[in-house]
C-alpha cells in the first residue's frame, strides 16, 4: 500500500466502521486509521437498550468485526481509547489527547452524547445510557431490583422502562412535556403509544420537570416542580442527546445542530461527516436539512461518506429515515418524517395501526405499531407514491392494518 497521509476516520462507531469498509471496497489502497474514544472495537448500540437490558445473563460485548479482521483483513490501524480534541483544517491534522494525526481524507463519525440534568452528577445510581460501559452498569442496577425512575419518556427511556418492568422493578417515567414524543409523532399517535406504559404497569408522569436530584445513603430522591418527591434505588437520565462536536470548535467547520454538510456529506474539502453528528440536506425530501440518530442512517451515511472521501466525484446521499423501538413486546417503527397532516389506518385501541403523514398528495412518513406492512411503505415514500393509493393499499392489501 502507498504511504501518503491516509484516510482518518474519527469515531469507532457503526458509521465509522462502514466508512472504513466502503473505502477499501471502493479501491482505496492508502493507510486507514480508525480513532475511537472508547477502548473497545466498534459494536452495535441498539441492543444496549433492548437485548442487553432484557437479558438475564451478564452482558457480553459482541463487536461487529474482530481485531484481526480490521487490522489484517482491512489493513486498518486502530487507535482505540484515544479521543479527538481538535481539528486543524488548514494543516489537515486531528489533535487527540495523546498526539497529532495527519490525514489526506477525513471522515467525522463521533456520534452523539447524552444530555445531562443541570447540576446533577452521574454516579453508580444515577446513570445515562449511551455506551457499552453504561449498559453494563445499568444491567447491574436492574438486577438489584427496587424502584427505578427514568427521566425522559422518549424512545430510549421507554425501552429502559420496558426492560425494567420485565424484571419486576417498580418503574416511573417522568416527562416534562404534556405527552411524550409529540414533536416526533403528533398528539394523537403519541398519546396512543404512551398508553402502552400504563398497560404494562409503568407509571408515566407528564407535564412536570425535575428541579433537583438528591442522592442519599440508600436512595435517590427526585424532586419535581409540582412538589412531589420520588424515591428510587436507581435513576436513569434519558432526556435526549447532542452531536459530539465540541472537539471541532474553532476548526472552521460550520457547526449547528451537527456538522453542516452538503448533499454529498462533505463538510469541507476532503472532510466528510456521517451518523448522529452529520447534518445535511436530504434530496429525498427536497433538500430538507436533517440530522438523524438512527442505526440505519448511520450505516448508510458511513458507507456513503467513506466512499465519497476516496473518490474523485461526490455523489449526493439520499435516504428515507427508518428506526424501530421495542416496548413491552410491542414493535414501533417509523419511516420518513413527521407532518401534522396525518391519517390513521387500523385500530388504536387494539395497539395495531399505522399513522400516515402527508404533504399534499405525497406520503412523507409513517409510524406503525405492531404492523407487518411498514417496510413496503419506505419504497412508497422513496417513489413519491400518491397518498390515496398508499392508504387504499393498506386497507385492502396483504397484511392490511384493520
Amino acid at each position: 500500500m502507498n504511504r501518503e497521509p491516509g484516510l482518518l476516520v474519527v469515531g469507532a462507531s457503526l458509521a465509522g466502521l462502514r466508512a472504513v469498509e466502503a473505502a477499501r471496497r471502493d479501491g482505496w489502497d492508502g493507510p486507514i486509521t480508525l480513532l475511537g474514544g472508547e477502548p473497545v472495537l466498534p459494536y452495535d448500540r441498539p441492543p444496549l437498550s433492548k437485548a442487553v437490558l432484557n437479558s438475564d445473563s451478564p452482558p457480553e460485548l459482541k463487536p461487529f468485526r474482530t481485531e484481526a479482521e480490521l487490522v489484517d483483513g482491512l489493513g486498518v490501524t486502530l487507535a482505540l481509547g484515544e479521543r479527538a480534541t481538535g481539528l486543524d483544517l488548514a494543516g489537515s491534522v486531528v489533535i487527540t489527547d495523546r498526539r497529532s494525526l495527519g490525514y489526506s481524507r477525513l471522515v467525522i463519525a463521533t456520534g452523539s452524547s447524552p444530555l445531562r440534568l443541570p447540576g446533577v452528577a452521574l454516579s453508580d445510581r444515577i446513570l445515562t445510557l449511551r455506551t457499552w460501559h453504561d449498559a453494563v452498569a445499568l444491567h447491574q442496577r436492574l438486577a438489584h431490583g427496587g424502584r427505578l425512575v427514568v427521566v425522559g419518556a422518549g424512545f430510549i427511556g421507554a425501552e429502559i422502562a420496558s426492560a425494567a418492568a420485565r424484571r419486576g422493578l417498580a418503574v416511573t417515567l417522568v416527562e416534562a412535556a404534556e405527552a411524550p414524543l409529540v414533536p416526533a409523532l403528533g398528539q394523537t399517535v403519541a398519546r396512543a403509544v404512551a398508553e402502552l406504559h400504563a398497560a404494562n404497569g409503568v407509571n408515566l408522569t407528564t407535564g412536570t420537570k425535575v428541579v433537583s436530584v438528591v442522592e442519599g445513603t440508600h436512595t435517590v430522591t427526585i424532586n419535581l416542580d409540582d412538589g412531589r418527591a420520588l424515591p428510587a434505588e436507581t435513576v436513569v437520565v434519558g432526556i435526549g442527546s447532542r452531536p459530539e462536536q465540541a472537539w471541532l470548535a474553532g476548526s472552521g467547520l460550520s457547526l449547528g445542530n451537527g456538522v453542516s454538510c452538503d448533499a454529498a456529506l462533505a463538510a469541507a474539502p476532503n472532510v466528510y461527516a456521517a451518523g448522529d453528528v452529520a447534518s445535511w440536506p436530504n434530496p429525498a425530501f427536497d433538500g430538507d436539512v436533517m440530522r438523524l440518530e438512527h442505526w440505519t442512517s448511520a450505516a448508510e451515511q458511513g458507507m456513503w461518506a467513506g466512499r465519497n472521501a476516496v473518490r474523485a466525484d461526490d455523489e449526493p446521499f439520499s435516504t428515507v429515515p427508518y428506526f424501530w423501538s421495542d416496548w413491552y413486546d410491542n414493535r414501533i417503527q417509523f419511516l420518513g418524517r413527521y407532518s401534522d397532516d396525518l391519517e390513521i389506518v387500523g385500530n388504536i385501541a387494539e395497539h395495531r395501526f399505522i399513522a400516515l403523514y402527508r404533504r399534499g398528495d405525497r406520503l412523507v412518513g409513517a409510524m406503525g405499531l405492531n404492523s407487518p406492512a411498514m417496510m413496503r411503505l419506505r419504497t412508497a415514500i422513496t417513489d413519491r407514491t400518491d397518498f390515496g393509493a398508499v392508504r387504499d393499499s393498506l386497507l385492502v392489501g396483504p397484511g392490511a392494518a384493520r
